[in-house]
């Protein structure tokens, strides 16, 4: 999982593998994919009015987006350890809260960066508001975050578990 603390960003092995996977074949074989589909366009004529064109240049610019940020991530990654199971929150541990301390209103996610974003569990930053709010807490502490009204919000945490994957 992943810490992020003055630009660094904690990464387990595995996490640092995958995503160096990812850079490597988006600078290599994706952009010579992307190339050809833009020449292959290109050769069609008039490009001002080529969505094929255009489309594929838009694929190219998230693409070059998306390995600028995996460069900038991995370059400032620093490879470790999974948290421990101790029961604090902080990045790589699945965190359940229970709002007001309401024990039947509760949410339970992922705190780590959203590189790990998936379908399987709720994904928080520990630069988000509420994620800010938690890290660093024990199961049974109290915590408050801000909403995005302005308000405060106030949960418990009720349980804080190495994330398995």
């Amino acid at each position: 999982m992943t810490q992020t603390s003055d630009n660094v960003t904690w990464l387990t092995q595995e996490a640092y593998n995958q995503l160096k996977a990812e850079l490597e074949y988006l600078s290599g074989p994706a952009r010579t994919e992307i190339a050809k589909k833009i020449e292959a366009a290109r050769e069609e004529g008039d490009l001002r009015e080529n969505g094929g064109y255009h489309a594929a240049k838009e694929e190219q610019g998230k693409q070059e987006l998306r390995v600028r940020q995996l460069t900038q991530l991995l370059d400032n990654a620093k490879v470790g350890e999974a948290p421990a199971d101790d029961g604090i929150v902080e990045p790589g541990m699945v965190v359940t809260i229970a709002f007001d301390g309401d024990e039947d209103d509760t949410l339970t996610f992922l705190m780590a960066s959203r590189e790990y974003a998936s379908a399987d569990i709720e994904t928080y930053s520990p630069q988000s508001p509420l994620g800010a709010g938690v890290n660093g807490k024990k199961v049974g502490d109290d915590a408050e975050y801000e909403l995005p009204n302005g308000k405060t919000a106030s949960v418990r945490i009720l349980a804080a578990k190495p994330y398995s994957g």
